[in-house]
């Protein structure tokens, strides 16, 4: 039977590796995000940085390798054949979760899934000891149930604490530099270099270095009587160096962005590698300890107390890991997801919304306003005026494309830096990944970031991350536990089941997403558009955008109207069901098309933009209008079939539905024109609408003569009429579509 949990070791490692990868790619938003955010260095600059991070922070690990083997379970009262399936739920719980969060590009925290997913595979085997124990002993004589409650604390803890120190940095730190931030830097970048250079010093040595494998416990000791001197030596260095490399006219921002990237990276690799291989290589001890010591006992009673010892990891595992989580860092295209939610979340422009709007976050921004209002109100007008001043963003120093200023992204890894190694030092349970999240959203507030248009959409986002979180404890523990029981009465044919199970749906989900992660073409002409320098082929670029989104609309929009009639002509209520949620979906998805049109715009020059910007918002303002035309139509129409009243009688059946198929071959042609550029091609279509017009007039006025009958069932009738109308008013709007449309593109 040894060969089968070999086998089983195996598995954990094949399950240790995708875990890597996927763990790697949600966490890499921690450390990856502001110089990224900032535009620091290029692209593979700083994922280069942060491989190298990953790397020596892997290579050096010691990390918290007991909370695997003995942090979250008692091993001594369970047997290795349990053991080993509590860590093969648990891996496969892992690596489905995070994955599911990737693709959702939601960060969450890997130490959280990682301890209650111990806990709820832990509890699956525990609750059947607890049923044949009569010794009296509680779930605590299994399970570390205290470590539960410190990790939910944490989440409390890290979220309030995170966030109100990241606002309060980043408004001193606004008011000492403004976004005109190159100017006065003269004596000021080089003190508050030292203090930033010294954060993340002081940061490496309480997260990073002092969990690393080579030191001792004289060399920990030496570090915490003389930190004081070390931390004030470093500053007087760092202070002197930064000023220095100032008066050399290098960017100190981008030195301390880059430093701290390289610290929170190494930090990351160096702590939570456990989360990743913690697991299998309990296991594999486990194995080992079993096939040397069991001498013939069956791995139903041998127990597993040797788990107790202080764990002690080979460097070349650790090394393999290290060189998969770099691999993993450079090529993951869902680790660029995740970094993409928090960076649209703190961008210092408005444009595209990832979330919509909620009842609680509307809330929330009313509150505030009106928190904000008492305050200003109260504060002298000269006051108000020189912070104005100081956050007047005319001007802004900001690297092309990014999506804050150097500043901020430095305040968010020196905040970031000092609150992980001050909860550190005091044994605090915080979160990095919470801490990184919260700090950012904070300084992001702090700077203005949320406008009165962008707010309630930006803090939609935030719960919505936030609840993910908690999420994630829920999930995990509840799957963990599942999988558990079935492992428990399936015994190895179940595990060996649900592990290719799991990693059939890892490479499912990743074939899947690997198409929708694929850029657009409308995202990758939105880009160019805002890289660009707002010149003739910027204005040439943006109106192929225009038409991009016209096209797309105009054939979404004629879908709908067609599902819409069908489903009343077949009385379809779960077509109409379908189609009603669709089009109600479509209203953010109009909204955030045309906020980014608007960005796209703005950087438009007006010498270029000319009289264009006029036809642009009146053929955007029409297909609006069709929406709400189709919407109103839907409405009605639902609501009369889901109320079981009755069809639509065939003679208005066969006179509506040639009069429909002729409106949506019309919006069909007119989005193939936009699609392909032939915008002379409207004016033809403008004679067919005019007809179509016409036709649909007429059959609206012998409607109201039928409905001057009594005979005539008014419900229908009234509704026939309503749909009537509507069609009509498209045509209309669609024939002022045509003109605003070809004047934006011809001129």
């Amino acid at each position: 039977m040894d060969w089968i949990f070999l086998a089983l070791v195996v598995f954990l490692f094949i399950l240790a590796v995708s875990d890597l990868w996927v763990g790697v790619s949600n966490d890499a938003v921690n450390f990856l995000n502001s110089a990224i955010g900032s535009k620091a260095a290029g692209l593979r600059t700083v994922i280069t940085i942060a491989a190298v991070g990953v790397f020596c922070g892997a290579v050096m690990s010691n990390g918290m390798m007991d909370v695997a083997r003995h942090g979250i379970f008692r091993p001594e009262q369970f047997s290795f054949n349990e053991l080993m399936f509590i860590f093969l739920a648990v891996m496969v719980t892992d690596i489905i979760l995070l994955d599911t969060f990737n693709t959702l590009g939601m960060p969450t925290s890997t130490t959280v899934s990682m301890v209650f997913e111990l806990l709820g595979a832990t509890f699956a085997f525990s609750i059947f000891k607890l049923g044949g124990d009569l010794s009296g002993e509680g779930l605590s004589h299994y399970m570390n149930t205290e470590k539960a409650l410190s990790v939910i604390m944490a989440i409390f803890v890290s979220v309030a604490i995170a966030f109100v120190t990241g606002s309060f940095v980043q408004y001193i730190a606004r008011l000492i530099f403004s976004f005109r931030y190159s100017k006065g830097l003269k004596w000021k970048i080089g003190l508050f270099g030292g203090l930033a250079a010294t954060a993340i010093l002081y940061f490496m040595l309480f997260k990073s270095i002092k969990s690393m494998s080579f030191m001792t416990e004289g060399m920990k000791d030496w570090l915490s009587a003389h930190t004081l001197a070390i931390l004030g030596c470093s500053f007087a260095f760092f202070t002197v160096l930064m000023q220095v490399l100032h008066f050399c006219k290098i960017n100190v921002f981008k030195v301390i962005v880059l430093m701290g990237t390289f610290s929170l990276a190494t930090a990351f690799a160096g702590n939570d590698l456990v989360n990743f291989i913690g697991v299998p290589l309990t296991g594999l001890s486990a194995y080992q300890d079993f096939t040397a010591n069991a001498a013939g006992a069956s791995p139903e009673e041998f127990l597993m107390g040797s788990l107790n010892e202080p764990a002690s990891t080979n460097p070349l595992f650790l090394g393999a890991a290290g060189l998969i989580m770099v691999i993993a860092l450079y090529s993951s295209k869902k680790a660029q997801n995740v970094t993409k939610t928090e960076i649209n979340l703190a961008k210092q422009d408005e444009g595209e919304e990832m979330f919509g709007s909620s009842k609680v976050a509307r809330s929330l921004v009313r509150m505030a306003n009106i928190t904000a209002n008492a305050i200003v109100s109260a504060t002298p007008r000269k006051v108000r005026g020189w912070i104005d001043r100081r956050f007047d963003k005319t001007d802004m120093e900001i690297e092309d494309g990014a999506a804050y200023d150097l500043v901020r992204a430095s305040v968010n890894l020196v905040t970031a830096s000092l609150l992980i190694a001050l909860g550190t030092s005091l044994k605090l349970p915080l979160s990095t990944t919470y801490v990184t999240f919260m700090v950012a959203m904070g300084t992001s507030l702090a700077d203005r970031a949320w406008s009165r248009e962008s707010a309630v959409f930006r803090i939609t986002g935030v719960l919505s991350v936030i609840g993910g979180w908690f999420l994630t404890a829920g999930i995990a523990f509840a799957s963990s536990f599942i999988i558990g029981l079935i492992m428990h009465f399936g015994g190895v044919p179940a595990c060996i089941v649900i592990v290719l199970g799991g990693l059939a749906a890892l490479v499912h989900s990743n074939i899947k997403s690997k198409k929708s992660l694929q850029e657009s073409e409308g995202d990758r002409m939105f880009k160019e558009i805002i890289n660009g320098k707002g010149d003739s082929q910027s204005w040439r670029i943006f109106g192929n955008y225009v038409a991009f989104n016209q096209s797309n609309l105009l054939r979404s929009l004629a879908k709908d109207y067609e599902n819409v009639t069908d489903g009343l002509i077949c009385e379809n209520v779960k077509l109409l069901r379908k189609v009603n949620s669709t089009i109600r979906d479509e209203k953010s998805a109009i909204k955030n098309i045309r906020r980014k049109e608007t960005v796209c715009l703005r950087r438009i020059r007006p010498e270029v933009l000319l009289g264009g910007g006029t036809w642009f918002h009146s053929s955007a303002n029409e297909l609006e209008e069709i929406y709400y035309s189709v919407r109103r139509i839907c409405e009605p129409v639902y609501e009369h079939i889901d109320n079981n009243f009755s069809p639509l009688p065939a003679r208005y059946v066969s006179e509506f539905v040639p009069l429909r198929s002729r409106l949506v071959d019309l919006m069909e042609n007119l989005a193939d024109i936009c699609q392909k550029g032939n915008f002379e091609r409207m004016r033809d279509c403008t004679d067919s609408l005019k007809e179509l017009q016409k036709s649909l007039s007429d059959s609206r006025k012998a409607l109201l003569e039928d409905i001057q009958k009594e005979e005539t069932n008014m419900t229908v009738c009234y509704l026939y009429l309503d749909l009537l109308l509507e069609s009509e008013q498209m045509v209309l709007i669609l024939l002022q579509f045509t003109r605003s449309a070809r004047k934006f593109q011809l001129g």
